[in-house]
């Protein structure tokens, strides 16, 4: 396929302009829908940040319980729809990334934010959900306690916040900079200052978990550069609770600043904050280049028409308020992770800790830019087919930030933070989703590095560092699976010989050796492409047909005794074998064939029969891991494509009715029931299911296969419209569907650019030139 973003940037398409396009001007208000609170009963770190832009830097949002941390660097902190109480606004929200808070408060100063049960005993401040407003781009709340409207939007390296105090002689800001946030780990070390024209600057730098598991030397330092827009009536510097009034600068853990205003009734007070991970000079012209000029009236503008431009790339329409409402948070979630790296001079963390640059176009603007990430796990079938089908100038980004990172520390990352490895489940599918955008014409990068890369992430061991994950490469290499071996606690995920979950290693190393012999292939890799095609088969290795499970088989090749196939993290990461033996993407149709067509249907029709009684997941259970012994878990990674798997088995009508039943009923719109009840979505992957779903699209194959294309499911909506701005690509792709309802769920006929093709199968070229897809929809299943 041609390749069509060869001169693609989103340097300079959205970041630096975000202006939005003719067609957002005149589209409705789609942020309305967007309803951030959904599902923070358990929110990761990076899921609440509503004052932000798509793919940003700063992601400003209230903190509940951020400065408790967490002891593994995963679990849920930073907001909990079920708190009560508000600590403060911190400007950094990313995996493994947190901190630089500020709180602003009336009356007796108070330097540490305190905790839950007391209130009282910090900064902290109660607030009533009635008082608080939260969408794509902007974030209000009234702080009880202190009579505090406090504000907050964004540019894509620029926080704002926004203060309208009381009358009062005693009005603060703190700026708690020093104390540990979110997933960020602990603090190594901070520092803040007030400078002579009047700018709170300074540096945090951490030590987060994953950080010390995969690279123990490392740390990660975020830079920032403030400035109020009304001198203080007075000043001081404190570290923990010990402060010191008239200093103007201070160094160490637990490290900040605040200043004191005299304020009328209703006097804003505004806070511009630059943000950088290279240098506080760096913060500062992120801040003069993006918001110089900009009032907060104005930077949350044009932040809702970025989000109302990038939700509009796909829009819908029924008379379904709710379908609605999940559809754009689940975009919006989608859409806020793995966020900004670089500054807008093209300078960005290195791996070794330096700072590395960027190269420049002619307008002297970065030609690609620089992101954090948390893992592709899984994503291949979320986000990376959103990217494909609605923001391919991201992707194309994408794959250039993780080239980066392999051309400073030789190795692909899986996720990374300020470019430091934090591979977080220890496999590595970057691999996969660089060979899945060169597949589909996403091209806009040295394809020999990035082939080069790719392949030694499937097949190299010698010298491999655990940042790298797929430390048991070289056995599944070697033997053609990777065998189940018992580890000692904490080191899962670093053995080399085999692994505690070497059978879905085995699987997922199968599905990437498949993706990455596409690539090999077409860049005339003929040896390697057979090599890569062998692996692929790797997962029959560990199907055991007496069974008919996917099982452990250990270095001696044989499987393991006592074997339980419900039971997790014996042979299978986050899953067990009821789960993982559907975990065969590329060979979906020869799995289909081992099994028996009729086993096949039956087995996968009554293991939603069952899960929908626990809501496809782990029931009303608030744990990201409660649905890991199930037969079917909606909530994580592993099981994210088997609902349309009856494409391969003749049984579409089943992937229409159990896909529409997991989006009705998992997915729900209040604070605790949200994304399932607690469970885990990471960077958005289960907010971009929803959205791939809902529109009838979807690929088991995650766009790996020769012939890229979406299986057609059952839409919800009446009408769905994909576009994208004339410079990317010209026309749009239209799916109607007629007759639709919540009963009318299967497809009666369709008909594909004015022919009838009941292939329910939508290749992307096809896709990407527009044009139209009707459906007929019905009360019972077509008949064959």
């Amino acid at each position: 396929m041609k390749s069509f973003f060869l001169s693609l940037s989103i340097a300079g398409l959205v970041f630096m302009g975000c202006n939005p396009s003719k067609e957002a001007v005149n589209q409705p208000d789609l942020t309305q829908y967007v309803k951030p609170n959904i599902g923070t009963a358990h929110s990761r770190w990076f899921f609440y940040t509503p004052a932000s832009l798509p793919f940003g830097m700063a992601k400003l949002a209230p903190s509940t319980d951020g400065h408790y941390g967490n002891k593994w660097g995963w679990e849920a902190v930073g907001y909990d729809e079920r708190h009560t109480s508000i600590e403060g606004f911190a400007n950094f929200h990313e995996f493994q990334i947190g901190g630089v808070v500020f709180a602003p408060t009336v009356g007796q100063l108070q330097t540490q934010p305190g905790i839950l049960e007391n209130p009282d005993g910090g900064y902290r401040s109660r607030f009533d959900r009635k008082d608080e407003f939260a969408t794509s781009g902007y974030y209000s709340v009234l702080l009880k306690d202190y009579n505090v409207k406090a504000e907050l939007t964004a540019t894509p390296r620029v926080g704002f916040h926004k203060y309208t105090f009381p009358e009062s002689k005693e009005s603060n800001v703190i700026f708690d900079i020093g104390h540990r946030q979110g997933e960020s780990g602990a603090v190594v070390d901070a520092q803040v200052k007030l400078t002579d024209d009047g700018r709170i600057e300074g540096y945090v730098t951490t030590k987060p978990e994953y950080v010390k598991k995969y690279q123990e030397d490392a740390i990660v330092t975020m830079y920032f550069s403030a400035i109020p827009d009304k001198a203080p009536a007075g000043y001081g510097t404190f570290i923990d609770s010990t402060y010191t009034a008239g200093q103007k600068e201070v160094k160490g853990i637990g490290a900040g600043m605040y200043l004191t205003y005299e304020t009328a009734a209703n006097e804003a007070i505004t806070i511009k904050v630059g943000l950088s991970y290279t240098s506080i000079d760096n913060a500062r012209l992120n801040l003069e280049t993006e918001a110089k000029d900009l009032t907060f009236d104005q930077a949350k503008e044009k932040a809702l028409g970025t989000w109302n431009d990038y939700l509009g790339r796909i829009v819908v329409e029924t008379t379904n308020e709710e379908d609605k409402i999940k559809f754009y948070t689940g975009l919006y979630h989608a859409l806020l992770g793995r966020g900004l790296a670089n500054d807008v001079n093209g300078a960005y963390p290195k791996n070794d800790g330096s700072v590395g640059q960027i190269e420049l176009n002619a307008d002297g603007k970065p030609k690609h830019n620089h992101y954090n990430t948390d893992a592709i796990w899984g994503g291949y079938w979320n986000l990376t087919q959103l990217w494909a089908l609605a923001y391919p100038e991201y992707y194309a980004d994408w794959v250039q930030s993780q080239l980066l990172v392999y051309k400073d520390a030789g190795w692909l990352g899986d996720g990374i933070a300020t470019s430091k490895y934090v591979s977080g489940v220890g496999t590595n599918f970057t691999g996969l989703a660089i060979a899945a955008a060169y597949n589909i014409g996403i091209r806009d990068f040295d394809a020999e590095l990035a082939y080069q890369a790719v392949r030694k992430n499937e097949l190299e061991y010698e010298g491999r560092i655990a940042g790298a994950g797929k430390m048991d490469v070289g056995a599944f290499v070697k033997r053609g699976y990777a065998p189940y071996m018992v580890s000692k606690p904490g080191q899962e995920e670093l053995t080399t010989e085999g692994s505690p979950f070497g059978t879905s290693h085995t699987l997922e190393y199968s599905f990437s050796a498949y993706a990455v012999a596409q690539f090999a292939k077409a860049m005339g890799k003929t040896d390697d492409y057979e090599q890569l095609m062998k692996l692929s088969k790797g997962w029959k290795e560990v199907y055991d047909p007496s069974v008919k499970f996917m099982r452990p088989k250990d270095e001696n090749g044989k499987f393991i005794k006592d074997f339980d196939p419900t039971a997790p993290w014996v042979g299978f990461q986050e899953g067990n074998a009821w789960q993982y033996t559907f975990y065969v993407p590329h060979d979906a149709e020869e799995l289909v064939e081992i099994l028996g067509k009729d086993e096949f249907n039956n087995r996968l029709d009554s293991i939603f029969t069952i899960s929908q009684k626990d809501i496809f997941g782990g029931g009303t259970n608030i744990d990201a891991f409660a649905g890991l012994k199930g037969l079917y878990n909606h909530g994580n990674q592993p099981n994210l494509h088997i609902s349309w798997l009856f494409n391969f088995a003749g049984r579409p009508d089943l992937t229409q009715k159990w896909v529409r039943a997991i989006c009705d009923e998992f997915y729900g719109v209040e604070g605790i029931h949200g994304y399932g009840y607690g469970q885990d979505e990471d960077q958005g992957q289960l907010g971009a299911w929803y959205v791939m779903s809902s529109i009838g699209l979807f690929d088991v194959k995650g766009l790996t296969s020769p012939d890229p294309a979406f299986q057609i499911g059952s839409p919800l909506f009446d009408k769905v419209t994909i576009r994208l701005p004339q410079n990317i690509r010209k026309g749009e792709f239209v799916i109607e569907t007629v007759n639709n309802s919540k009963q009318n769920i299967y497809i009666q006929n369709a008909v594909l650019n004015g022919k009838e093709d009941n292939s329910l199968r939508l290749p992307y070229a096809t896709l990407i030139k527009g044009g139209a897809l009707k459906l007929q929809m019905g009360a019972e299943p077509r008949k064959q």
